[in-house]
């Protein structure tokens, strides 16, 4: 039997979406309703689609995004890296638990 996280506790807001923000990459807060992309530090959820200048970003729940360095299991210090992927930082990231990591992908699945 396989096991299933998507779908769990998904909840998506619109924002106004600045320039660069695409789906998929993790976006933190601009101005007042808009967001940005990011590629350093914390982020307060995954843009999950773009369209007319707006973006429905998922700021709960389980999402698969793609990591850089390395990365395991449990709660990690995660913030935005280059590329559209998160990265382990305890300095300027927030804790989220991971649930899955695939290291051949450099793909993890985190709870936000």
């Amino acid at each position: 039997m396989s096991i299933s996280f998507n779908g769990f506790h998904e909840e998506i807001v619109t924002f106004e979406a600045a320039s660069g923000v695409t789906a998929g990459v993790p976006v933190m807060m601009s101005a007042n309703g808009k967001v940005q992309a990011v590629t350093s530090g914390a982020f307060c959820g995954i843009a999950k689609n773009v369209r007319g200048g707006y973006a429905g970003v998922q700021l709960t729940g389980y999402v698969s995004v793609p990591y850089s360095g390395s990365l395991t299991v449990g709660y990690k210090q995660l913030a935005a890296a280059s590329g559209g992927k998160v990265t382990v930082d305890t300095t300027n990231g927030r804790e989220y638990l991971v649930v899955e990591v695939d290291s051949t992908n450099n793909i993890a699945g985190i709870i936000l």
